[in-house]
Order: structure tokens, then C-alpha cells, then sequence
């Protein structure tokens, strides 16, 4: 397994079902995503036990990664079909309910293959991918299948990376909108520091 950190995204088309439940079968992530910040997703399978709990966390978030425009396309190896019928189930049935974001198909494990997320099971590993407006990867995070992701922590790395690119100053630990950055000199993080490094 190898990191896409400063690297293209790897396209993909797909079948999938949309965020308004439409089945599609040319999906592509890079007329998707065009002119935008994205964050794929992988999951290891549907009608399973984390998942769902992942998928509605970044589902509830939704106007949040709107706000900071950000889409979100979440990847497993079932098909657009069986994504569709777990849209289709209600939540207290172990369903999704209608998520506000496309789900796509890789029966043939393709774009796992792509990105490196593959378990041992054949499934895909609870991997996330932020991708910046060139289509590069700039950040990702790979956990194993027991181990529920925190989207709330890609919302901060969203966050970080934006500021980077608009202020020019760097995200030291635990950054967060409106706290001090460094300016990315020996100067910069010597200020920090005097300030902050008691804290971190």
C-alpha cells in the first residue's frame, strides 16, 4: 500500500446511485468534482454494522462540506442496486435513508485497487481521501474495518488546507478556524511556539 499524497486523484467511471436516488452508469468522479474540493470515501460493504454510521455521520454534515465546497462520493464494492435498496430502507431498519451525496458500484474492486485500499477480505478499508480544486490528493486516512472514521476531523482538515491556501500561514496540531497558525519561517515557529508550545 502506497500514499496519494500530492498525486493526481485516480479517475474512475462507475456506476451509482445519485444523492436524488437516480441509478446512473457512467459516473465520473473528475466531471463531478470539476472546479470543486472532494472527499471519497471507501466503506467495506452495505447492510453492515459501522457503515451506516459512518455514511449518515458524513450525511448529516452534508450543508457543512457544501459550505466549504466540498463534494462527497462514498465507494464500496456492492452495486448501485444493493446502494439504492439500503437508501431505500429506513434507518431503524438498519438503512440509510436518502443520503445527500452519490454512492457508487465497484463490484470488480477497480478503484479500490486504484487507491490502494484494499483488506485482505476483499473489501475496501474505511479510507478517505481529501482532494483539492487541481484534482490532487492532500490528505488521507486509512483505518481498519473495526475502527469508525471521525468526519468531523475532514471537516478540519478541509478547513486547514483552504486557510493554507489562502492566508499562506501553516496548521500547526489540533488547528482550528480563528486560532493562531505559523508563518512558515524559522521566525514564525519560534513565535509559536514561545506562545503555544505549553499547549499543544
Amino acid at each position: 500500500m502506497s500514499h496519494l499524497i500530492t498525486q493526481n486523484a485516480p479517475d474512475f467511471t462507475a456506476p451509482a446511485v445519485l444523492a436524488d436516488g437516480t441509478l446512473v452508469e457512467d459516473f465520473n468522479l473528475k466531471n463531478h468534482i470539476e472546479n470543486t474540493y472532494a472527499v471519497v470515501f471507501f466503506y467495506p460493504l452495505d447492510f453492515t454494522f459501522v457503515c451506516p454510521s459512518e455514511i449518515l455521520a458524513f450525511h448529516h454534515r452534508a450543508p457543512q462540506f457544501k459550505q466549504r465546497d466540498t463534494q462527497i462520493i462514498g465507494i464500496s464494492i456492492d452495486s448501485h442496486f444493493v446502494h439504492q435498496a439500503w437508501r431505500n430502507t429506513p434507518i431503524e431498519r438498519g438503512g440509510l435513508g436518502a443520503v445527500d451525496f452519490p454512492l457508487i458500484g465497484d463490484i470488480g474492486g477497480e478503484i479500490m485497487q486504484a487507491y490502494g485500499v484494499i483488506h485482505p477480505k476483499k473489501v475496501a478499508l474505511r479510507a478517505s481521501f481529501l482532494i483539492d480544486r487541481q484534482g490532487i490528493v492532500r490528505h488521507q486516512v486509512i483505518n481498519d474495518l473495526p475502527l469508525g472514521r471521525n468526519v468531523d476531523e475532514m471537516l478540519r482538515m478541509i478547513d486547514a488546507l483552504q486557510f493554507y491556501e489562502q492566508q499562506g500561514e501553516v496548521c500547526p496540531a489540533g488547528w482550528q478556524p480563528g486560532e493562531d497558525a505559523i508563518k512558515p519561517s524559522q521566525e514564525g515557529i519560534a513565535y509559536y511556539l514561545a506562545q503555544h508550545a505549553g499547549v499543544l
